[in-house]
């Protein structure tokens, strides 16, 4: 049977996923997906290895990145924003996120110092080790304050230290919306809000002005979308003329052994409407190069 279904948002260990790039695409397969895309928080180390894999066993790879940004009406203050299909090896890119994870580096730190003050002392090489080279985020520092028997669930980390409000919760390093819509458009990628409902930034006049700052796509299916939200979204980007896309937001299999990569149906459709998008963006770049060749050049 044709495998129809894709998952535009999926994390690997590099980030705040469990699994490597390579397992991660092997779940894939085992759950019928054509097609996956690799979007870790501020980090593209599992790109190559998810796509030579994704080659291997006939799984599509797509590249693409999270980023957070700020937005004062959110519960957290923090807005995400996909992109997907970006030159990844872009030089000034990669530095830009550097300085992001360095950030991260220093805001768990400031976490681990205010859970101690709350009664909770974390080891900072342990978490550090665990966490691995990747980019280190709260849910690194929940699962260890599991581990640790500090909580008995992760929800349980989030909801008593980590959240916002929260007796150990720092704020990350965060761009402006429209600062982020340009980083990923600057290396050619296709800047897409992600889970606007779950995020509480489903404000139409707000998207608006995000398409006016470059924004090409919502995320309309999502793990904590019901299916009339879901619809919601897709009526609002026909709208604005945006790209729907939807994934999963997988961390990993549930300790249950519960996934829910691929629980979303998200069409094909959705990732062929991507690609009519690339296409066009770099037939534009293209000509934008082109029109500054040098005459006699041409």
């Amino acid at each position: 049977m044709l495998k129809q279904s894709i998952d535009l948002h999926v994390h690997t260990c590099f980030s705040d996923g469990t699994l490597l790039p390579e397992d991660v695409v092997r779940h894939a397969q085992e759950n019928d997906l054509a097609a996956i895309s690799i979007t870790d928080h501020d980090i593209t180390d599992g790109i190559v290895p998810a796509i030579l894999e994704g080659a291997k066993i006939g799984v599509e790879v797509i590249p693409g990145i999270e980023l957070s940004a700020e937005l004062k009406n959110s519960s957290e203050g923090e807005m995400h924003i996909l992109g997907y299909y970006i030159n990844w090896e872009n030089a000034q890119f990669q530095e830009q996120l550097k300085l992001f994870r360095q950030a991260r580096e220093r805001r768990a730190i400031l976490i681990v110092d205010k859970l101690a003050a709350a009664g909770i002392k974390i080891n900072k090489d342990n978490l550090f080790r665990i966490a691995g080279a990747g980019a280190i985020g709260r849910l690194h520092i929940a699962r260890f304050m599991l581990e640790e028997k500090a909580v008995s669930s992760i929800q349980e980390a989030f909801q008593k230290f980590l959240g916002w409000g929260r007796p150990a919760f720092v704020p990350k390093l965060r761009l402006k919306p429209e600062q982020a819509i340009k980083m990923i458009r600057r290396v050619g990628g296709i800047p897409v809000l992600a889970h606007p409902f779950y995020g509480n930034y489903n404000n139409k006049n707000l998207i608006g002005s995000l398409v006016r700052q470059g924004l090409a796509g919502i995320e309309a299916w999502h793990s904590k979308h019901p299916p009339k939200i879901r619809e919601s979204f897709v009526k609002l980007a026909a709208e604005f003329d945006l790209v729907v896309t939807g994934g999963s937001d997988f961390h990993g299999p549930m300790d249950n052994g519960d996934s829910f990569m691929g629980r979303q149906k998200v069409p094909y459709e959705s990732l062929s409407s991507l690609k009519k998008l690339k296409s066009e963006i770099d037939k534009n770049i293209r000509h934008i190069l082109g029109s500054h060749t040098p005459q006699e050049n041409r």
